[in-house]
Order: C-alpha cells, then structure tokens, then sequence
C-alpha cells in the first residue's frame, strides 16, 4: 500500500530565464529609489486627496473614472498604515513622516514591471519568434515615459497592465487546441480575459477601448467558428454563451463589485455630498444623515417640508422666499407684480421650510391620524415664516421673461386675485396613487391655472446654463419661475422633500419656534445599492469641471512626434528634476514601425488582388493578426482622443504607445523572414538591428537623469537634453 514511497517524487519545471531575467531587470528599473524624491510630483496631488479620503471613509465622486485604481492607490496606503492626514495642496510639498510614500507607489511600480514579461509573452502568443519577443520587451523595459509613469501614485501602469493581461489572456484562450474547449485551462483563460477588461476599464474609462478591441476579435473569431462543420449546433450555443458569461456578464458583474465596495468603502458625509440627491446622503454618516434620519416618511397635510431642487446645479438650492418684494420695475423697464420674492437659496436657512397645506381646509397641522399627499393631489404651499402662499401669475419672471414669475402672494386689494394652487406630480412613482415621499420621491408642482411647472431658472432643454442669479435686490439668489413650456421633466423643475417634520403648532409664533427645531425622530429610510450606483454612475458621467488651459496640456497631434513634456517634479534648492519624456529613438520607431506596416499591407494586398503572392499563406495570416492587435490597439486608444472635449496630457498616449511599440518587432522580424532573401542581407540587418537597439539603449540612459530625478545635471547638460525646442527643460536662475 505504501509501495509509491519507494521511489523518489520528482517534479519537473520549465523556466524560461529570458522571462526570469527580464522581470528581475523590470522589478530593478521601476522600484529603485521608489520613495524619491519624498514629495508631491505632479498628480500625486490630485490622486492623493482620494487616498486620504478612502482612508478616512469619507464619500468623494471623481469625474475622471471608476474607483478600482482609486482603490488601489488607497490599498498601498492601507498596507503602509497611512492614516490620511496630510494636506495635498500643491506640487513639490514635501512629505511628512506619517505618510508610507514606498507603499503608496509600491503598486503602480509592481504593474509598471510585470509590464515587461506580459509584453514578451503577448508577442510568443502572437507565434513570434523570442528574439521579438525579447526585442519587445526590452523596448517597454527601457522607455523613460513608462519608467517615469510608473513610479509615482498614478493609474497609467495600472491600466496598461490589465490591458496587457487582456491580451494575453486571450490569446492564451485563442491558441488553445481545438479539443480543449470547456477544459479548464480554456475556463481559466476566457475568464481572466474577461475579468482584466473589467479591471482596465474600473481603473479608466480609457479601458473600454481595449475591451471593445478584444469583443471584436473573439466576435470574429466566433464567426470562423461557426463555419466550422465539425461543431454541433448545441456546442456552438455553449461556446456562444461560455464567450456572452466570461466577455459580457462577469465584466459587468466586477465593474458593479467595485463600486459596490467603493460605496460600502466610502460611508461618512464629506464635501462632495452637495452634488448628490438628497436621499444619497441621507444614506451616508453624518452630514445630512444626521438631520433627515428618523424623520416621517409620507408627506401629509399639515407637513412642514424643505425642498431641494434636484439638479443640484451649479449649487445644491433650496425653495426660498423672505420679506423682500419684487422692485416695481427692474432696470429694464419691465413691470413686476411687487410680490414677495421667492428664490432658491444655496444655504440651510428657517426661510426654507415650507407648509402642506389642504386647499380646503384652514389648519396648518398634521391631523390625527395623518392625511397622506399622493400623486396628483392639490396642495397650497405656504411659507412656515411669512405664511404667505406659493403662487404664480401671468406676469414675466425677472430674468426669465419667456417664463412667469413666481411669488409668494401679497394681497394688495387690486384686480390680481391669488393663484396659489398646485398639483403634485411624482415623476419616479410606480403607481399613480403612490404616496408623496420625504427624500425618495421626485415631485414636480404644475400651476392649477397656467399648467406651468416650478422650475429654477436659467436651464432649458436644449442646453443646460447655469442658473440665473438676481441682482442685488435678490441678494444674488437663484431666480425660480413658473416654466410654460412642461414637455418632459428637466431636473431643474424636480424638486424633492430633505427636511420633515409633522407640524404640530396652529399658532404662529408657536410655529415659528417649531421650525426652528431638530426635526429627527425615529424613523430610517435606506437607499438600495443599485440606486446609489446608478446616481453615482450617472455623476460621473455627467459632472464636468471646469477644464481650464494647463501649462502641459497637449493636443493629441503633439503625442505622436512627442512635441511636447510634462515636468512632474523640481528640486526646492538644486536643479534635479523629473519630466515624463519619452525615449525619442523608440517613439520614432514605433511611428515608423506603424507606417511601413500599413504601406506593407497595402502593397500585399493589391499584389493579392492579382494574383500575386509575396509570402505563404500562414505568414500572411501572422502579419494580418498581429497587425490587428498591436496596429489596431494603438489606433482605438489614440483616434478616440480627436473626438474628446477635454484637457489632454502626454500620459494619455501612453496605451496606444504600449501597443505602436509591439508592432517594432512584428515588422523586424517579418522584414528579416521574408525581405532579407540572402545571407548577407541577414547579416546587414542584423547589424544595423544591433546598432537600432544601441542607440535605443543610449537615448535611455541620456534621459534616465530626468526620468529618476537623479542625479542632478548641470545647466549646460540639461540643455543638451534639450532635443526638440518645444521641451521645457527647467533651467534655474543663477
């Protein structure tokens, strides 16, 4: 029984040192030196302020993306025990001693060096030879941009590994043998493949061209699939669906997941709540979780209520209204109705609160037991302070002059009788006679007798303006009219319940006192995750910054011949200084590399067309497959940047520059394989390869002074580096 002892256990394993060795020399090029300098360089001040955020919980919305690589910046921090005091307030701060500066650059410094081994690899799944495939590699090992990119807290080596794992995920699936469908190697692969694309796309956005890229290719190679006879039409459905779970659903699955554990991550109030409906930070700690929760859930008559306008937009408002009338005529010449003012005013204030009241009854109060508003019931609003009533009338707003105003009726005994009747409408209701909700509920309030809808002003369908603020007799208050125009339902005329209370006091005074009060109870209202995510999602999408003109921003054209720099870093007292700069022989390479490929295909291609073959079919196959991913991964992270209307910088090439510097060796090799007909040929463009690869070499080592920081050159040396006039090499003032 133990006769399997008597022989020796024996394992046996492939090392392949040329992949060995170049990890070690990636490992050495990205983490030495990783803590200098010990300051703030370039966007380490922007990236920096969320790590500091998620080690605190506290909620912030980022418009640049989704939150993996966020994440993961913060678990370098986690894993460094940073406890996220330190102020990110500019380029250059030195860093204090609480904060793990290795831990926090340790990650994008680790995905910048496996980098290199997935470039080999990628090129030996392609069928090239492990010269090229060694040739590649040691071009992504030895290019300063990528170098500088990923020692620092940024997300670019982050993204362009999960972009390189992609690839080579599939094509490890791709290159299986056919007999192996639905083994697990094959499960592994198209899995891996399908979870990278979800990781490059959770750290960038910019992921989702690499991932369309990939969906294309296994699309058509599903197609040649299908023309195989040999496969049943039951193995077909599995393979179609195997491809729809690992391609489509579990990237969707995981690009959930990371928000799911952003928002669980992110659980206390913070400075961005503002920009988020009031029913989301109801759901996060403090903040306004500590004022709406416990309050009542269903609106009722007798309902003291603040509301929110929903835009959120270019500030959070409430619905407003104070003492102050309308002047009788603005500076115009226009008339107005000499009403009180009704506005939407950006800070918490008593003059907010507002009273449901029953337009056929007197009483202020929530009866016993409450009457509860549901979707399209009349209501009268009056204000808690001045107990005047929401009205409006055919009379031009301010600002707005297509629009009527909207006031708080004063009865001045002239031939303007009050119109102060409103029809609740709950845009996000399930049923029509769902209940008015505090928070949750969406309300739109449509004029009894004009049909017109309360609005801010300052928005309209077509575009979306910024709200329109009065002038000093409006205290510079968001204007609020009534919108004649009500097709659809703009977020400017939404307006949503945030503080509730059930009133209690007939009298004013007593009332008055009640509005002054807490209004919590005992009562909690949750947001599920799907709504959080689609609110968020939706935010990010959406909010814009304002993208002003920086001093290193780039036009996509500027990338292609680097015309232009970034300078990340300069020393306080020396001239050290780190600049992201790429290795120009390697840049020119790979646009020359790019274009001989396409003339190349183009000549292949009309000689075909007659009958004329260059090269066997299978190398024509190669040529065309490689050219497909390396050439076609380039074109989808570099053309979309034409279309897009924002602040473009060098380290958005960076993507497309990973896959133009692939297609180097593609095209050497093909040259020396099937243009090189004699020995000598070979041995020529051996040498001049040889004497390519050493002037690459030495352009890396010229510029690695400025892609470390270290060590510091001389005005004269750094002008030498100084390549292209465009550059901005620092030179201090002697």
């Amino acid at each position: 029984m133990l006769s399997f002892l008597k022989q020796p256990i024996v394992v046996t394993a492939e090392i392949n040192l040329n992949l060995v060795a170049l990890t070690l020399l990636a490992l050495l090029s990205r983490l030495w030196g990783l803590s200098y300098p010990r300051a703030v360089v370039f966007d380490e001040v922007y990236y920096g302020q969320f790590v500091s955020l998620y080690m605190k919980r506290i909620f912030f919305v980022d418009d640049s993306g989704p939150p993996l690589g966020h994440m993961l910046l913060a678990l370098g921090g986690y894993l460094g025990g940073f406890d996220g005091n330190f102020l990110w307030n500019r380029i250059g701060a030195e860093y204090t001693m609480n904060v793990p500066v290795w831990s926090l650059r340790l990650l994008p410094a680790l995905a910048g060096a496996l980098c290199v081994p997935l470039a080999y690899q990628i090129l030996v799944e392609m069928h090239f030879s492990h010269c090229a495939a060694l040739g590649a590699a040691l071009l992504i090992l030895l290019e300063n941009s990528l170098i500088t990119q990923s020692r620092f807290m940024l997300l670019e080596s982050i993204l362009i590994f999960f972009i390189l794992l992609a690839v080579l995920s599939y094509l490890k699936f791709y290159n299986l043998p056919r007999n192996s469908s639905f083994s697990g190697s094959w499960w592994f692969w198209l899995l891996l493949t399908g979870a990278a694309c979800s990781c490059a796309v959770g750290v960038k956005y910019m992921g989702l061209f690499t991932y369309l890229l990939l969906l294309a290719l296994a699309g058509l190679h599903f197609w040649h699939l299908i023309g195989d006879q040999s496969l049943s039409n039951v193995s077909l459905i599995c393979h179609f669906l195997a491809r729809g779970l690992a391609l489509l659903l579990l990237p969707l699955a995981m690009y959930l997941s990371f928000f799911y554990l952003h928002l669980t991550l992110l659980c206390r109030s913070g400075p961005h709540d503002q920009i988020m409906s009031s029913a989301f930070q109801a759901s996060l700690e403090g903040g306004l979780a500590r004022i709406t929760q416990g309050q009542p859930l269903e609106v009722a008559y007798g309902s003291q209520i603040t509301l929110r306008n929903v835009l959120g937009q270019p500030m959070q408002c409430w619905l407003h209204s104070h003492t102050s009338t309308y002047p009788i005529r603005y500076e115009n010449g226009r008339g107005s109705s000499h009403q009180q003012q009704v506005t939407c005013y950006p800070f918490k204030d008593v003059n907010n609160w507002w009273i449901v009241k029953d337009p056929g009854m007197q009483q202020l109060v929530v009866s016993s037991p409450p009457r509860p508003v549901r979707h399209g019931h009349i209501v009268q609003l009056v204000h808690g302070i001045t107990t005047r009533y929401l009205n409006t009338h055919d009379v031009a707003a301010p600002l707005s002059p297509h629009s009527q105003e909207v006031s708080c009726y004063i009865d001045y005994n002239i031939s303007m009788p009050a119109q102060n009747l409103w029809r609740v409408e709950i845009v996000n209701r399930e049923s029509d006679s769902e209940v008015w909700k505090t928070v949750l509920s969406e309300v739109r309030f449509v004029h009894l007798n004009t049909s017109a809808v309360l609005k801010v002003g300052g928005f309209s369908f077509i575009c979306s303006l910024s709200g329109a603020s009065l002038p000093e007799w409006g205290y510079r208050q968001l204007e609020v009219v009534g919108e004649k125009l009500s097709k659809g339902y703009h977020q400017s005329m939404l307006w949503n319940v945030e503080e509730h209370r059930y009133g209690k006091s007939q009298e004013q005074k007593e009332r008055e006192v009640e509005l002054h009060s807490p209004t919590q109870m005992d009562i909690s209202k949750n947001l599920s995750f799907m709504a959080k995510f689609t609110e968020l999602q939706w935010k990010i999408l959406t909010l814009k910054n304002e993208d002003t003109e920086h001093k290193y921003s780039s036009s996509a054209l500027d990338w292609i011949t680097m015309d232009t720099n970034i300078a990340y870093w300069l020393h306080p007292t020396s001239a050290a200084q780190i600049h992201l700069l790429g290795n120009v022989v390697t840049w020119t390479s790979a646009n020359l590399a790019a274009l001989l490929y396409t003339c190349l295909s183009l000549w292949y291609l009309v000689r075909r067309r007659r009958q004329i073959y260059d090269i066997p079919e299978d190398a024509w196959q190669l040529w065309l497959s490689a050219g497909g991913i390396s050439l076609g991964g380039w074109a989808v992270n570099y053309l979309p940047f034409f279309l897009m209307e924002k602040t473009l910088f060098l380290y958005h090439y960076l993507p497309a520059l990973t896959f133009q510097i692939l297609l180097i060796p593609i095209v050497l090799q093909h040259l020396s394989d099937h243009l090189c007909s004699s020995l000598l040929l070979r041995s020529m463009f051996s040498g001049l390869t040889i004497a390519w690869f050493s002037s690459v070499c030495f352009a890396c080592c010229t510029f690695s002074p400025v892609s470390y920081g270290w060590p510091s050159l001389s005005a004269g040396e750094l002008k030498g580096l100084r390549w292209r006039h465009s550059w901005n090499i620092l030179l201090r003032r002697q």
